[in-house]
């Protein structure tokens, strides 16, 4: 039996030799801009000289594992260049990586398969691509050089990268989907379009992308950030001095990088695998302490059986594998299991609770002061529904006010 052994669960990929997923330390992508558009100047290079001695001293000494060259600026407010423009300003990020001396994967950003191309045979080694397949050409460039390929989640434009707010989604889908779709849903689907290759690390496109996202839609997509783990594919995230974060101590973009430092080590520990950013020598120190507090997933296999645990806490991440495996995503609330602590029973009303959790399929433990609760959702509210019919309802709370009426607690905290 091998205890530890990689699993379909999650794809382990291959960046020119670099290992990225679960089985290996998060890895550290630093940036370089050859575009006199972007906004951060101190990675903003148009000498190949001076670009190179950046790379080596900033970036690969500090520990970057990737160095991700862009050639334009993703701004929205700047014109978008075209696959032509993008390759006359190409002999510099070539250049550049000719005069670096240091042990690098190095990455081009582009929305173009044609710019793709010419910089894998130029010697770059993977893709970033900021339009995430808008360009149905690149997921079979990448798959022809079988190079890894980060895949932010867009609409299908080459003009708006990330500006998923802006899709028309009763049309994509259709009106009853967009409907009950939030933000997440809308960036998952949006990660699917044209498909992954085996090499691809998916991003959910943090940042100020189009005019209608807002800073509430990057703190959803950050609390949510397991679930992008139902891909099965590594996950890459660009969280460096990001508003959202920003926002919540109140600091300007200069003085962003302890927010920045403290939410790489959460991301870390939600599961993502390569971090994006201009400071590469402390995030990648934050990094290694996310890395060496998140859960150990045990896996074993024998024969043709494998066994893999999965991080799954909430309803929706179990709903993102279901959706993976095939399975019934609808039974997702029966999956993952939350734990509550109740207290105010009398003996009689504890006693009750703990049949009416092993009825549900529930677990409910009681102690001298109080008693835990157990079980999915699903399970959960079978408790509730349990506990709160006429004939149990006042042997479970030593009171008749509804404060105490435990079925109207759980119902509430169950929403």
């Amino acid at each position: 039996m091998g205890v530890g052994a990689q699993t379909e669960s999650m794809q382990t990929v291959d960046a020119a030799g670099l290992g990225i997923g679960d089985d290996h330390p998060p890895r550290i992508m630093g940036v370089l801009n050859v575009s006199e558009e972007s906004p951060y100047d101190p990675s903003v290079y148009d000498d190949p000289g001076e670009a190179a001695a950046y790379v080596d001293e900033e970036l690969i000494d500090e520990g970057a594992d990737i160095v991700d060259v862009g050639l334009e600026s993703a701004n929205k407010r700047y014109d978008v260049l075209s696959a032509e423009e993008e390759l006359d300003r190409l002999h510099v990020a070539v250049e550049t990586i000719e005069s670096v001396s240091g042990d690098a994967v190095f990455s081009i950003e582009t929305r173009y398969a044609e710019v793709a191309e010419a910089a894998l045979d130029a010697g770059f080694d993977m893709v970033n691509d900021i339009c995430g397949f808008a360009d149905p050409a690149m997921p079979e460039i990448c798959r022809e050089y079988d190079v890894a390929v980060a895949k932010m989640a867009s609409p299908p434009d080459l003009s708006r990268p990330g500006a998923i707010s802006d899709v028309d989604w009763a049309e994509r889908k259709s009106s009853e989907w967009a409907e009950r779709a939030d933000y997440v849903d809308r960036l998952y689907e949006a990660l699917g379009q044209n498909g992954l290759t085996d090499k691809t690390i998916v991003d959910p496109a943090f940042g100020g992308w189009s005019e209608h996202k807002t800073l509430d839609h990057d703190r959803e997509t950050f609390e949510r950030l397991r679930e992008f783990r139902g891909f099965g594919q590594p996950m890459l995230v660009s969280i460096n001095r990001k508003n959202f974060l920003g926002e919540v101590a109140g600091r300007d973009t200069d003085e962003r990088l302890p927010v920045s430092l403290a939410a790489t080590a959460m991301a870390v520990e939600r599961g993502a695998h390569v971090i994006r950013t201009h400071d590469v020598r402390e995030t990648r120190d934050a990094a290694l302490i996310g890395d060496r507090f998140a859960p150990e997933l045990a896996s074993a296999s024998a024969g043709d059986v494998t066994v893999a645990e999965l991080d799954v806490r909430t309803a929706d991440e179990a709903r993102r594998h279901l959706d993976r495996i095939g399975g019934e995503a609808e039974l997702s609330d029966g999956v993952a299991a939350r734990t509550f602590e109740v207290e105010g029973l009398d003996p009689t009303g504890r006693d009750r609770l703990v049949d009416a959790a092993s009825e549900a399929g529930a677990l409910a433990v009681p102690g001298e002061r109080a008693t835990l609760l157990s079980g999915s959702p699903a399970a959960l509210a079978r408790v509730a529904a349990s506990v709160g019919d006429e004939s149990g309802n006042k042997s479970l709370r030593e009171s008749e006010t509804a404060e105490n009426d435990l079925s109207s607690l759980l119902e509430t905290l169950l929403q």
